[in-house]
């Protein structure tokens, strides 16, 4: 089966051999669903003149030479249509959302295939092999190793959804496909395309999996992705994701916007971000979240677990329950593991933490994450003068505010 990049500029010649000019691209029509593409048209120049000609007109395509079955004063224009397909234009170098790979590739090439006399799109080639054919290369690779280079990186057709013009191809994924990666490998795809490519996959994410999906890159990126959506969308965003991930994406974006989009969300979220971004971003309180679970030290320990059933959000951290009293002062502290280990009925003021590591709303950044570091925690609360707990900061967020960008992306995820 012929590649697209052993065909271009090939000579083109009439029935009598005479020269047309050279294949300088191939049309085809655009498919129905799970169907190929149909070469309809190859575009010859000669000279400063380009003509689109019928394959109708074509007697061999996959020769040294293209041969026509016509001469050159009998053949027919291919009349163009908005919905052509320019392999050569539209595919060759886009890339593609590898969905299965969770990567973005390139395409290399595109393989052709012949059915009843007539020629098919048949793959896309995204391997080596397709880039050392379009160098010209691949004629020195030894055929054990081409044959082996050849079978990975082709995706069929079958798998492709083409976008028109400059825009990217992707991998046809449907919805639930897409929602079964994780945030991480989204922002990991996402991080590798071009703003207008990120964009387009961004505005096919529900906004849930948006928002948790952007709280896994770094704030400035965050802005840039946002940029071009409509302020009502960032704040439904803005109230799926963490109050600290929001409040430090708002930081990012101009005042003027910031406060527009604040007005746009709902009344308990907005004041949660707002109270976070009235402290310095150096801070304890800067990064510091208002997800947290608190308990009465009255409860026992099957009433905490039937509470955390009821109430806990899938975005609280859970690691350490706090106990606090009516003001909302913090009485003590205890982990999932002290709870589940007491006997059902022990009152939490019996096996919590009396004594606790905190830090106030305004020690550094390189405080918290000292302490952390010291005393193994996964989260540390944050409280004033008075004992009140305002928040608390997770060791994932203290480590993001200190450690260098390359080092980070080498670490995982302490927990989502």
């Amino acid at each position: 089966m012929p590649f697209l990049s052993d065909l271009l500029g090939r000579q083109v010649t009439d029935v009598d051999g005479m020269p047309v000019g050279r294949l300088e691209d191939i049309i085809a029509s655009p498919p129905s669903p799970g169907a190929h593409p149909l070469v309809v048209a190859l575009v010859a120049r000669q000279g400063g003149r380009q003509r689109a000609l019928v394959m109708g007109d074509v007697a061999a395509l996959a020769g040294k030479v293209i041969v026509l079955n016509k001469k050159a004063d009998d053949l027919q224009n291919h009349r163009a249509a908005e919905t052509d397909l320019y392999l050569a234009r539209d595919a060759l170098d886009k890339q593609i959302i590898d969905v299965n790979g969770v990567r973005v590739v390139r395409v290399n090439d595109l393989e052709l295939a012949r059915v009843n006399q007539q020629y098919f799109v048949a793959n896309v080639d995204t391997g080596t092999l397709g880039l050392l054919r379009r160098l010209g290369l691949a004629r020195f690779v030894p055929r054990p190793l081409a044959r082996r280079m050849g079978a990975s990186g082709v995706i069929s057709w079958h798998a492709m959804d083409l976008l028109p013009g400059d825009q990217a191809m992707r991998l046809k994924v449907s919805g639930d496909k897409i929602a079964d990666l994780h945030p991480a490998d989204l922002a990991e795809i996402i991080s590798d395309l071009s703003r207008p490519e990120s964009a387009r996959l961004l505005e096919s994410l529900d906004v849930g999996l948006l928002a948790d999906t952007l709280e896994e890159v770094e704030p400035d990126f965050q802005a840039s992705l946002v940029e071009a959506m409509a302020d009502e969308k960032v704040a439904d965003v803005l109230e799926e994701m963490a109050p600290d991930e929001a409040a430090d994406l708002l930081a990012e974006l101009p005042q003027g916007r910031s406060r527009e989009i604040l007005r746009l969300m709902e009344g308990d979220e907005a004041a949660e971000v707002r109270h976070l971004l009235s402290y310095p971003e150096e801070s304890a309180g800067g990064i510091m979240t208002t997800d947290y679970f608190t308990v009465r030290p009255g409860l026992s320990a099957q009433e905490v677990i039937a509470l955390l059933r009821q109430q806990a959000s899938p975005d609280e951290t859970i690691n350490y329950i706090y106990v606090t009293n009516p003001e909302s002062q913090l009485m003590g502290v205890f982990s999932l593991q002290d709870l589940v280990l007491v006997p059902p009925k022990t009152p939490v003021s019996d096996f919590m933490h009396h004594k606790y590591v905190s830090v106030l709303p305004l020690d550094s950044q390189d405080k918290v994450a000292q302490l952390i570091s010291k005393y193994n925690l996964s989260a540390i609360p944050v409280i004033d003068e008075q004992t009140h707990l305002k928040g608390i900061v997770t060791a994932d967020d203290a480590l993001d505010k200190i450690l260098p960008t390359k080092w980070k992306k080498r670490l995982p995820r302490l927990y989502h």
